[in-house]
């Protein structure tokens, strides 16, 4: 099979390039895709890119010879979304015009699918259209147990304008989360590159050895709200990049893994539960703020989810009132 290029579809807007690649030769392992991208044998329109790369409709890509079937396999059938969950969900949208919806993605529900997960929030985007000729595009993630503010656009001209302004520093982004200790000094910034692991059908992040090729800086400023003694505390956290479970990550590295995360925290009961604590993972997108598409900027706030405000009425933490959307501009 000789070298070919391929064009990204309309439908493939802001899709990785890892997942692009797998969904046109299944079997694909995230092995070699990495190792195609670090080769440079694999280029998104004629520059070498990375794996984790989000590609637009119309880039053209460079695919080397595959041993994989060179035919993209038939999309898998999509059920239509639930009414009932379809409601629900209206119900938290925080903001909504003609370029731009925001969600307050509930805690639980993945953002997309995969392995073993036929329910999630992309295979219900039909139902959020509002009269508008397509589906809204997820723009940027959120982790399954991560709940809060989440930005998707309406067209595929915003999903790039969107997508530029989230691979940039344009979007400021506000967490909160309740981690096991008190983190020295309270305040401060976490500047610890992160490289993927994959494993056996799960795929672990890490903080990098020095020198690991592929290795990707990750940046997080944090600073501490309140503490509950030297048992819990109260962080806001701002990642200045976007990796893969960064704040998850970089809390535990730093010694104060956040409250339920079965993944990164520590195996003592410290590292996972507080007695005071609800269960479940106690990381929320608190806010977001980011250059509007038609000018200007918007910021949009999400109230707690259930579990993390008993949590906070357990420990006594006062978490202000959820400000009302603001658009400047």
């Amino acid at each position: 099979m000789s070298v070919a290029t391929r064009t990204v579809t309309e439908d493939e807007a802001e899709i990785r390039l890892d997942r692009w690649f797998r969904r046109h030769f299944p079997g694909t392992t995230q092995g070699v895709i990495q190792k195609l991208c670090r080769t440079g044998q694999v280029r998104v329109d004629g520059r070498r890119a990375e794996a984790a790369t989000r590609l637009l409709p119309g880039q053209a890509v460079r695919v080397p010879p595959m041993t994989a079937p060179a035919e993209p396999r038939d999309p898998p059938a999509v059920r239509p979304p639930d009414p009932v969950e379809v409601r629900a969900l209206e119900r938290r949208v925080l903001w909504r015009d003609e370029q731009v919806l925001v969600l307050d993605k509930p805690y639980g529900l993945p953002v997309q699918g995969g392995p073993g997960i036929t329910r999630h929030l992309d295979a219900m985007l039909d139902g959020l259209r509002f009269g508008a000729a397509e589906r809204p595009r997820l723009v940027h993630r959120l982790d399954r147990d991560t709940s809060g503010v989440l930005v998707l656009a309406r067209t595929p001209g915003v999903a790039a304008k969107l997508a530029a302004a989230f691979r940039g520093r344009a979007v400021r982004k506000i967490y909160w989360a309740l981690v096991a200790g008190r983190p020295v000094p309270p305040e401060g910034r976490i500047d610890l590159a992160l490289v993927r692991r994959p494993g056996a059908g799960v795929e672990r992040v890490a903080v990098a050895a020095l020198g690991d090729a592929e290795a990707a800086r990750a940046l997080t400023e944090y600073r501490t709200l309140d503490h509950a003694g030297k048992r819990v505390a109260w962080l806001e956290l701002s990642p200045l990049t976007g990796r893969t479970h960064q704040l998850r990550v970089h809390c535990a590295a730093i010694g104060t893994p956040i409250l339920g995360d079965e993944k990164y925290g520590r195996a003592d009961d410290e590292g996972g539960r507080i007695d005071a604590a609800a269960e479940g993972l106690h990381l929320h997108a608190r806010a977001i703020r980011f250059p509007h598409p038609a000018g200007g900027w918007l910021e949009v706030a999400a109230d707690l989810p259930a579990h993390m405000r008993q949590s906070f009425s357990a420990l006594g933490f006062a978490a202000p009132a959820v400000t009302a959307p603001v658009r400047e501009g």
